[in-house]
């Protein structure tokens, strides 16, 4: 039996298998490399995106803030601006309050009620004077509690000095003056005299 010498021909399968082997792993390994390149750049790709959106996020954020800061700027000037209209109704209001308040007085206190003295804080007037009568300081409270001007009168004292005159007794009354706010003017209108 003749033999056969099979060694070169193993040799030159195993180096065929090798080759094989060798060139499907360069090309696993491609396909690998390509696919992890193609994941990176795609999440690349959405990374970026996302960031330009954040940075245009952040560009409208301090654009509005700018405006949020304009707008604080307009509302404060607004209230100013409130303030002042408000200051200049109210002086247009009572910029003829004294000769009303005169007036109305004179429409205000009945026969045998006498005006000594007159004082005027902020929005309310202290009245002193002398009455023949309660009877008539109760309708001069009735006055002006229909007036248009005045309200809230509050009669603080009556009393009589049985040593000068046994006729008149001594009052005081305050009033206040609708419509004026409280501006902290102390400023003291004084009348001597009888009023009748």
């Amino acid at each position: 039996m003749a033999f056969i010498n099979l060694l070169p021909w193993r040799e030159e399968a195993e180096k065929a298998q090798q080759r094989e082997y060798f060139t499907l792993l360069t090309i696993v390994a491609v396909i690998a490399f390509a696919l992890v390149f193609i994941i990176s750049q795609f999440y690349q790709m959405r990374i970026d995106g996302q960031n330009s959106r954040n940075q245009f996020l952040k560009t409208e954020i301090g654009l509005l803030d700018a405006r949020i800061i304009k707008i604080k700027d307009l509302k404060e000037k607004k209230k100013e601006l409130q303030k002042r209209t408000q200051v200049v109704e109210q002086l247009q209001r009572s910029r003829n309050v004294g000769t009303q308040v005169f007036d109305e007085i004179a429409k205000v206190v009945p026969n045998g009620v006498y005006l000594t003295r007159l004082e005027k804080q902020g929005n309310s007037i202290k009245i002193i004077g002398k009455s023949e009568s309660n009877n008539h300081l109760a309708n001069m409270i009735r006055e002006i509690e229909r007036s248009l001007l005045f309200t809230d009168a509050i009669l603080e004292s009556i009393t009589t000095n049985e040593a000068k005159n046994k006729l008149l007794s001594d009052f005081k009354m305050r009033v206040r003056i609708k419509g004026l706010l409280n501006s902290g003017d102390d400023g003291k209108v004084i009348t001597n005299g009888d009023k009748s």
